[in-house]
């Protein structure tokens, strides 16, 4: 530089200092960072320290020779084209270059090129930086290959994960987890999980994330079409280092939850295998018992209508004939204990404990019992579940015998001669704060100033007559009242009869 340059003191000042071209000289010489100056044709006319102990040659060594002498001859062509292309244009080149020290070593050389233009506009000489980023580069490639590994193992994996940030974006996962999406149509199968286990866990995400810890949790994910899916489920809390630039001092990272989910599917199958079995033979007992409740009771229904005639005649009789009523009280009496001795041997009803109930498994296990009739009467079924359901409190058999009854007395309704359309169609989902179930089917159905008869006892649509032997619905309807619940009768859209039965998720009666 043959001139020196002047530097502005301060924004507030008009002063300007001198600063002598010596002082240039020596911070370009004393820089850390690789510089040389080249002429037109990329002759090298000067070199600081840096570049010699870069390249290994002394500042006599290469003084004079061109840039070429560093090349190591393995760069693509098409990379010094680029790089003379811009130079060419007045426009500045960056990139990397494989070079050749001295010494025969060859390092990667990180460049940045300037064309220096005259007052003219012509390009006089070069200005050159580079440095070495050999380490670097194999620092890159020891991240890069570690990542494909670890994605490799992971994708690998027969566990699905997923990774969610703060917010509860899912932010990582693995092809098992994709697989996941596709089988459950579902856009986010972690926060259908999440939901099913842990249902608030996005606010104790953001304030406490160790209260969304769990191990071996497992879920139940109901679907239309093909058979339930069962997942073990594991959360854990990990540190997820932000790569914003404005944390580069702080040693927190943020907390992130990390599902591993592993298909228990086959293993649950063969124990519902088992346990299928165990429940329709406990089903029929039940069915069993229940008859014979329903027929004595249904007995004892007929025979007090003539007893209480009798009662009624020997109001009367009394008055008339003394003897002869009380020779009929006698008979009465006789009759009334009898009665209530047939009411002693009527079977008690199962006593059973409340526990936490999943109604898509009640469900399912009633399908499962039901499939020989169905499709012995040609039903097709149409399971319509909600992916996951809230548990309630209730009594498991009762609410079997529930569904069961509802489910026999559609495919009783459709098991009629020439009735050609016979599907059923089972849904559950979530309204609001309820659980709702509908069993439709496309029979005849009920004529509506039927409906509200059909929970009397004795009721029965059959043959148009509206009266039967047996306790109907009556007894649906006291299960789902025991439950809390309500039971109603509508029309299905196939025309048929919909039994909509809903019961709170809180316990509390409807």
């Amino acid at each position: 530089m043959t001139a020196p340059e002047r530097v502005k003191q301060s924004s507030e000042s008009s002063t300007w200092l001198v600063l002598p071209s010596e002082a240039y000289r020596q911070a370009v010489d004393q820089a850390d960072l690789a510089i040389s100056i080249t002429d037109a044709k990329a002759n090298i006319l000067f070199a600081n320290e840096a570049f010699s102990r870069v390249t290994g040659y002394s500042r006599e060594e290469i003084v004079g020779k061109n840039e070429a002498v560093l090349s190591n001859h393995t760069t693509p062509a098409a990379t010094y084209q680029a790089m003379w292309k811009e130079l060419a244009a007045q426009r500045p080149w960056s990139g990397k270059l494989l070079n050749r020290r001295k010494d025969g070593d060859i390092y990667l050389a990180e460049l940045n090129i300037s064309p220096v233009v005259d007052s003219s506009g012509k390009t006089t000489h070069y200005l050159g930086m580079h440095r070495d980023v050999t380490e670097l580069h194999r620092l890159e490639r020891v991240v890069r290959n570690q990542k494909q590994l670890i994605e490799s193992v992971v994708d690998a994996a027969p566990i699905a994960f997923a990774l969610l940030d703060p917010t509860g974006r899912v932010v990582l996962d693995n092809q098992e987890y994709k697989k996941l999406v596709t089988d459950l149509r579902v856009k986010e199968p972690a926060h259908t999980l999440l939901d099913s286990l842990a249902p608030d866990w996005r606010e104790a995400l953001a304030e406490d994330p160790g209260q969304c810890t769990f191990v071996n949790r497992e879920a139940r994910i109901d679907r239309p079409a093909g058979r339930a899916r069962w997942l073990s489920v594991t959360s854990s809390v990990i540190d997820i280092q932000s790569d914003c630039a404005d944390s580069y001092f702080c040693a927190a990272g943020q907390p992130g939850l990390l599902l591993a989910m592993a298909d228990i599917t086959n293993l649950r199958d063969e124990q519902e295998r088992t346990r299928a079995a165990v429940l329709q033979a406990v089903l029929a007992e039940e069915e069993r018992t229940a008859a014979i409740r329903e027929g004595l009771s249904a007995a004892i229904f007929r025979l007090e209508e003539p007893m209480n005639v009798m009662a009624s005649a020997l109001s009367v009789l009394q008055r008339r004939d003394p003897a002869a009523a009380s020779v009929l009280q006698q008979a009465l009496t006789g009759s009334r204990e009898h009665l209530e001795s047939l009411r002693q041997v009527i079977p008690p009803r199962a006593q059973e404990i409340v526990v936490s109930v999943n109604l898509n498994e009640i469900l399912r296990d009633v399908l499962e019992v039901s499939t020989p009739r169905l499709l012995g009467a040609g039903i097709t079924v149409d399971w319509q579940p909600a992916a996951t359901l809230p548990t309630i409190l209730g009594r498991p058999l009762q609410l079997r015998m529930l569904f069961k009854a509802l489910m026999d007395n559609a495919i009783e309704a459709m098991n009629v001669k020439g009735w050609k359309r016979r599907e059923l169609t089972l849904t559950s989902v979530v309204e609001h704060d309820r659980i709702v179930i509908i069993v439709a089917d496309s029979g005849p159905g009920i004529p509506e100033d039927w409906r509200h008869k059909a929970f009397e006892p004795f009721f029965t649509a059959k043959g148009g007559s509206g009266r039967h032997i047996g306790t109907g619905l009556s007894r649906v309807q006291q299960v789902v009242a025991d439950h809390g619940g309500i039971i109603d009768l509508d029309e299905s859209p196939s025309g048929g009869c919909a039994a909509i039965v809903e019961f709170r998720l809180d316990g509390d009666p409807i």
